[in-house]
Formats: structure tokens, C-alpha cells, sequence
């Protein structure tokens, strides 16, 4: 299973770099749930940061990489990716 995580400070004055080495941290700890890829986002403007470790089963392309971000960087998500129902979906879109 796959392994996130991430946090949202209020009114935090930490630097990019602080914020970037509590998220390496964190992503550290989980790193036996996804060894096989993992990344990590942050916005330092709103100190959130999102992170990621990757087990890939089913997509082994860097197109499953997560967090995804939105064309226009406006959106951005990390999830267990387990969608179950993915065949019918496909079909359907």
C-alpha cells in the first residue's frame, strides 16, 4: 500500500528549506509503504506541503507519480490510488 502525508502550519514563518527537510522527514519514516518512487510539494506562501511514497502494482509509469498537480498548478492531490472500480471508469470516460 502506498504511503502519504503532509501538513498545513497557520501563521508559520518557516523557510522553504525548513519546510522542504520536515517533509523529507516525514516521507523517510514511510518509506518502507512505497519503495518505489516518492516526491514531495509544497506551497511556502500557505506552509503546505504534501508527500508521497509510491508502490506501484498496476501503473508502472511515471504518470501515476504523485502528487499530481493540475495543469494550471492551481490543484494538486496525493492518494492511496486505489481505485477500484478503474476498468469501468476507463470505459466510461
Amino acid at each position: 500500500m502506498c504511503g502519504f502525508t503532509g501538513f498545513l502550519l497557520n501563521n508559520a514563518s518557516l523557510s522553504k528549506s525548513e519546510l522542504h527537510n520536515r517533509a523529507v522527514r516525514m516521507v523517510e519514516t514511510i518509506a518502507h509503504r512505497g519503495p518505489d518512487a516518492g516526491d514531495i510539494w509544497h506551497d511556502p506562501e500557505s506552509a503546505c506541503v504534501l508527500a508521497h511514497r509510491r508502490l506501484s502494482i498496476i501503473d508502472l509509469s511515471e504518470e501515476g507519480a504523485q502528487p499530481m498537480e493540475s495543469q494550471s498548478g492551481r490543484y494538486v492531490i496525493t492518494y492511496n490510488g486505489e481505485v477500484y472500480n478503474f476498468p469501468a471508469l476507463r470505459d466510461e470516460l
